[in-house]
């Protein structure tokens, strides 16, 4: 059974990343990223990580796709297409190897060792202490940036008029 979950959560999360990436209309590729995050959080859930699972779910897929969401309706990218260039294909095309080449060395490889079994499991107390110990600042430099990049948006967004004020 977690085989075939395994199977159908992979697939919908390749099936949604590929069209983030193919489609023209920003606010169905933030729409298709969202479902993406969340076919993630299930395989992360079939991993028996469920913190792992919902910090995805609640910072990637309810604070940046909804970031996402908000650029994309303050910016109005309706009407913007941007033609391809020999080098932007070029660049394409050799990502798309490099991709291609490392998933053919990864899958060459052989599997990976065994986890020890003396190792203690984390838990939700152990994360928590390091969140609010360690690595405080970083997290709020980073919920600081986040608000710097909105509060960016929001004032590029506005439309200036100069004959308004005068």
């Amino acid at each position: 059974m977690s085989d075939t979950l395994f199977t159908l959560l992979s697939v919908f999360t390749l099936a949604c990343a590929g069209l983030v990436v193919f489609n023209k209309n920003a606010v169905n590729a933030a729409m298709f990223l969202l479902l993406s995050l969340v076919g993630m959080a299930g395989l992360f859930v079939l991993l028996d990580a469920a913190l792992l699972a919902f910090v995805l779910i609640l910072v990637y897929a309810g604070a940046v796709v909804t970031l996402f969401l908000f650029i994309v309706m303050l910016l109005d990218t309706r009407g913007a297409t941007v033609p391809l260039k020999k080098m932007s294909v070029v660049a394409a095309v050799i990502g798309g190897l490099l991709l291609l080449l490392g998933v053919a060395v990864l899958h060459s490889r052989a599997h990976l060792p065994a986890p020890a079994t003396g190792l203690a499991l984390p838990t939700l107390k152990n994360y928590a202490e390091q969140l609010f110990t360690t690595y405080l600042l970083p997290v709020q430099v980073v919920g600081f940036l986040l608000l710097v990049a909105m509060l960016g948006v929001i004032v590029l967004s506005k439309k200036f008029n100069p004959e308004a004020a005068k």
